[in-house]
């Protein structure tokens, strides 16, 4: 594990992360990753949190599942910043509000600096909200790893 990563979460915090990820997934057709970022690469020095974050759920691949249900918890470490973003087929049924609110929960406990209770709380969050409007399905399969990519 990268150096600047062991501050904010240990290894077993990783495989705790992963593993909560799977059981979400298990309830619902959706698909969640965390990417941990230490900083932007030059040629992100331009672009809004926004804008890299959007590189990053493209660069895992999330907007290949095959109902548009991928949401992506992205940490960039170095800015003290995340965001949430979600593929197009849960933006049309999940309003902003709801985003909101789980990134609040995670700034708090991000704050109070409980990081592995923020990110499983928002996974959690997370699967609630995917389990509501993408319940699981009989042929669901998971489409993408579960654990946590990490880039420096």
């Amino acid at each position: 594990m990268q150096t600047f990563l062991k501050k904010y979460l240990s290894h077993s915090d990783l495989k705790i992360i992963a593993v909560k990820i799977g059981e979400v997934e298990r309830t619902t057709s959706g698909e969640i990753r965390v990417s941990v970022v230490r900083r932007r690469r030059w040629s992100e020095r331009n672009l809004t949190l926004e804008q890299v974050a959007h590189r990053d759920f493209h660069r895992l691949g999330m907007e290949k599942t095959k109902d548009a249900t991928g949401v992506l918890l992205f940490l960039l470490l170095g800015e003290r910043k995340f965001r949430i973003v979600a593929d197009k087929g849960i933006n049309e049924r999940v309003d902003q509000a709801t985003w909101d609110e789980i990134a609040q929960f995670i700034a708090s406990s991000f704050k109070e600096e409980r990081y592995l209770d923020g990110l499983v709380g928002a996974i959690s969050r997370v699967g609630a909200v995917l389990q509501q409007h993408f319940p699981r399905k009989a042929d669901d399969t998971n489409e993408l790893p579960n654990d946590v990519d990490i880039r420096s």
